[in-house]
């Protein structure tokens, strides 16, 4: 005796060995036995053999039309034997039940299943629906089909989709994305490369721009139609003519200084930071806009404001205006001792802005105390002599070692330039704006008043609401507040000194929910952006090498396989540097494979520089 039966979703057939009701012992055409559970089992027949069987039940499946046997079907439900009468018109044989059970269970849009050999015809909204289905996907196979071999065969398909959203943040359900992944599996490349063998990526600074804002500007860098930022109320006039110190492309001009003559010699210096905290309350459009963005994003030749630029021209320390300013006045003594200190709200008049690109060659550190005369000689001697005190006291690291890099980018050339940081422009610049955010900081400490401070203990630093030691500028005390144009944290910090100077209550209280979050999304995003501008650098350096056709190069070992280019900031990671050599070995390099699309080069160890090749460099 032969069973039909189901196992694990399958029909089959086989000799029956054993019948213990509730189960039976069924053995397979391939020797194989099996435990069934009897409502597992459909028929019961004597013959023909198991595989002659199930020959002949699937042509009775092949030949029997989904359609038409849901037509004769009707509308209620039914057992699978009922139907295989009204389909052949007398009783059918064993095969001919077997047969008809495997069409209704293998066609799901036409019949749903209610019960062991029992169905229920589809209604017909559902089977148009379901049939309008299986043909759009039949296309759309089709389509992914197509649009594969294309890129297989290196040509970009007409998909109508954006290659750097496809790349950086796809939806996986999408044709294209389909098309591309099947691609890359068959031909073993990357997205990236694939769609840059089919000529996607025409350009490859744009590519990696793209990376970035698809993640951290989704819907464009632009911004919403704001209201005109609103005049502070009247504020009285300073009585000094402030000057700024910034390089040619800085817009956001934050801080200036001034320097008032005392009789009997020292000096009144007013530290002037732009107040952009009067016209932007909290929870204003305005301060969601900042909030969101929580800082301006720097790159090679290029950025991208946290403020627009309506409100940027408004507060911006620029020359010809009396600008809303928050003033920090010292009173110095010859000695360059601080004898007294007040904070003021007030307008200052900005009688210049100066720019490193003229003020490097006037003011440097071979100039200082010769006969060279320049605008604000007097000035920026002194506070240079006031700023070196300042460091000294502080008992900071020299820094006049390290080297900053300028990028110029033009019609896609780029030049780049090195400046030696701790210049004596960079040090004026950099212990005024220290001895601000560390005074304001330990002012804000002093009132119980919480703010965004800058600790650092162990190497490690971190932000906070709660002050701590800054270890690494050796202060007490460390609040960014000079910077509120640029950076979310120094806008918060503003409006908390403004709310002492002002004699209010401030913004943002103790254990403030909103103080905390800024921070935490502050320091991963501010992260995030200085992880970008490093990588455009980057990326421009290598545009660098292959513009100038550099294939050879000296470098300084960092330790054991990683060093840094001359003239570039660019470290490289070269397994061939010989194990042992000390840090600030100088090497050579030979240089190939320098590609841009995916920011590699290939850095093989050429030998040691000779001496004099070393000091020439």
């Amino acid at each position: 005796m032969f069973v039909f039966y189901e196992e694990d979703g399958q029909f089959k057939a086989g000799r029956i060995m054993a019948d213990n009701d509730a189960s039976l012992q069924v053995e397979a055409p391939s020797g194989k036995r099996s435990k069934i559970k009897s409502d597992r089992v459909f028929l019961r027949f004597a013959s023909p053999e198991p595989t002659a069987f199930m020959d002949a039940a699937h042509k009775v499946r092949d030949e029997a039309d989904a359609d038409f046997l849901w037509e004769a079907a009707g509308t209620e439900e039914f057992d699978y034997q009922q139907l295989a009468k009204e389909y052949f018109g007398q009783e059918p044989q064993t095969h001919e039940f077997a047969g008809i059970l495997m069409r209704l269970h293998e066609a799901p849009m036409h019949f749903y299943k209610k019960g062991r050999g029992r169905y229920k015809p589809a209604p017909a909204e559902n089977l148009a629906a379901a049939k309008a289905s299986v043909i759009k996907k039949a296309r759309e196979t089709e389509q992914i089909e197509n649009w594969k071999n294309e890129l297989v065969g290196n040509k970009l398909p007409d998909w109508n989709t954006d290659v750097y959203r496809l790349l950086f943040k796809p939806d996986k359900n999408t044709l294209p994305w389909k098309a591309l992944d099947a691609a890359c599996s068959e031909t073993g490349l990357s997205p990236l490369h694939m769609l840059n063998n089919c000529g996607a990526i025409s350009d490859t600074a744009a590519l990696h721009n793209a990376q970035f804002f698809i993640e951290y500007f989704p819907k464009g860098t632009g911004f919403p139609e704001i209201a005109e930022p609103f005049d502070p109320p009247g504020l009285p006039e300073a009585a000094v003519a402030a000057f700024s110190i910034d390089d040619a492309a800085t817009t956001e001009i934050d801080d200036a200084f001034s320097v008032q003559w005392l009789e009997g010699g020292g000096a009144r210096v007013g530290i002037h930071i732009a107040c952009p905290a009067l016209g932007i309350p909290p929870g204003s459009q305005l301060d969601d806009i900042a909030r969101a963005r929580l800082s301006t994003v720097y790159f090679p030749g290029d950025k991208i404001t946290m403020l627009p630029d309506s409100v940027i021209g408004h507060y911006t320390l620029i020359a010809g205006q009396h600008c809303p300013a928050l003033s920090m006045y010292l009173e110095v003594g010859t000695d360059f001792s601080i004898r007294e200190m007040e904070t003021r709200l007030e307008a200052v008049r900005i009688a210049d802005n100066l720019r490193h690109e003229t003020l490097d060659v006037q003011f440097n550190e071979d100039t200082i105390g010769t006969a060279t005369d320049y605008a604000y000689r007097r000035e920026l001697e002194w506070l240079w002599g006031f700023a070196s005190t300042l460091e000294a006291a502080r008992g900071a690291a020299n820094q006049t070692n390290r080297q900053d890099y300028n990028f110029k980018i033009e019609n896609g050339h780029v030049d780049i330039i090195p400046r030696k940081r701790g210049s004596p422009i960079d040090k004026v610049v950099a212990e005024l704006m220290i001895l601000a955010n560390s005074r304001w900081g330990t002012w804000l400490k002093d009132k119980g008043i919480p703010g965004v401070f800058r600790n650092q203990s162990m190497g490690k630093t971190r932000l906070a609401t709660q002050p701590g030691i800054h270890q690494g500028l050796g202060v007490e005390n460390y609040a960014w507040s000079s910077s509120p144009l640029r950076r979310y944290v120094d806008l918060l910090n503003q409006r908390q000194i403004l709310s002492l100077v002002q004699d209010e209550a401030p913004p943002y209280g103790p254990r403030n929910d909103f103080l905390f979050a800024a921070v935490r999304d502050f320091e991963l995003t501010y992260d995030a952006y200085a992880e970008f501008q490093r990588r455009m650098e980057r990326y421009w350096c290598l545009r660098w090498l292959l513009q100038e056709n550099v294939t050879e190069i000296s470098a300084k070992v960092i330790r054991d396989d990683l060093a840094r280019l001359h003239g570039l900031p660019l470290v490289v990671k070269a397994p061939s540097l010989p194990a042992g050599l000390a840090a600030d070995t100088v090497v050579r390099f030979a240089l190939s494979n320098v590609d841009p699309l995916t920011l590699e080069l290939h850095a093989e160890y050429a030998g040691l520089m000779e001496p004099a090749s070393v000091e020439s460099s």
